[in-house]
């Protein structure tokens, strides 16, 4: 398989490397990222890597917010 060489900033390298999961090459990572199948286990992969308790209080909070706020109308069709 033909190989290309990739010139990229230090910021990028250091957020590609963070992705890095053991045993993975820097091409399994680019190639796993950029996958667009829609699967159920991509899904489930990207809600482990961005899970937070910050970020799970954050949407509770916003949520019960919006639903104390949220009123309904009567409307006629």
């Amino acid at each position: 398989m033909p190989t290309r060489s990739l010139t990229i900033k230090e910021d990028a390298y250091q957020a590609l490397k963070a992705k890095k999961k053991e045993g993975e090459s820097f091409t399994d990572v680019i190639l796993r990222l950029t996958e667009n199948t829609g699967n159920a286990r991509r899904l489930l992969e990207m809600m482990d890597e961005i899970h937070s308790p910050e970020l799970a209080d954050g949407i509770e909070k916003a949520s019960k917010e919006f639903r104390k706020n949220f009123k309904t109308r009567d409307t006629e069709i």
